[in-house]
């Protein structure tokens, strides 16, 4: 079990009790309501995922505005090196496609579920 400071784990539980409106409606309209366990607010290594998958290793990010400066993007490239090197694929949306592209989102993010489960199980099957 990996050991996380604890002030990084009140961190993931004060962004879990003050979700964005964007990460709400993800939530509580989509992603809540998958077959599978999706976790929000996850500590994984020294970062906080917005939505992590852990059957399919994906996390799904919503950028709000500071992740498209400078500072941002470099931050972002780095944990997304951090998440990649764990076996975990980074799934990127801007906040604002949640509002105006919400069916959009949710199809890309099933897509990749799929894509997860089919890889998973030809994996499997390969070393069956």
């Amino acid at each position: 079990m990996e050991y996380h400071p604890p002030h990084l784990r009140e961190n993931a539980r004060t962004l879990r009790k003050n979700m964005t409106k964007q990460e709400r409606k993800l939530w509580y309209e989509f992603l809540k309501t998958l077959p599978v366990t999706v976790k929000r607010q996850e500590l994984i290594g020294r970062y906080i995922a917005d939505f992590y998958i852990p059957s399919a290793k994906i996390a799904v990010e919503l950028d709000g505005s500071q992740h498209f400066e400078d500072k941002g993007l470099a931050y972002d490239r780095e944990r997304d090196r951090f998440f990649a090197e764990r076996g975990i694929r980074v799934l990127r949306y801007p906040n604002n496609a949640v509002t105006q592209n919400f069916a959009g989102v949710c199809e890309s993010i099933l897509l990749h579920l799929e894509q997860s489960t089919t890889e998973t199980t030809e994996t499997e099957n390969d070393h069956g």
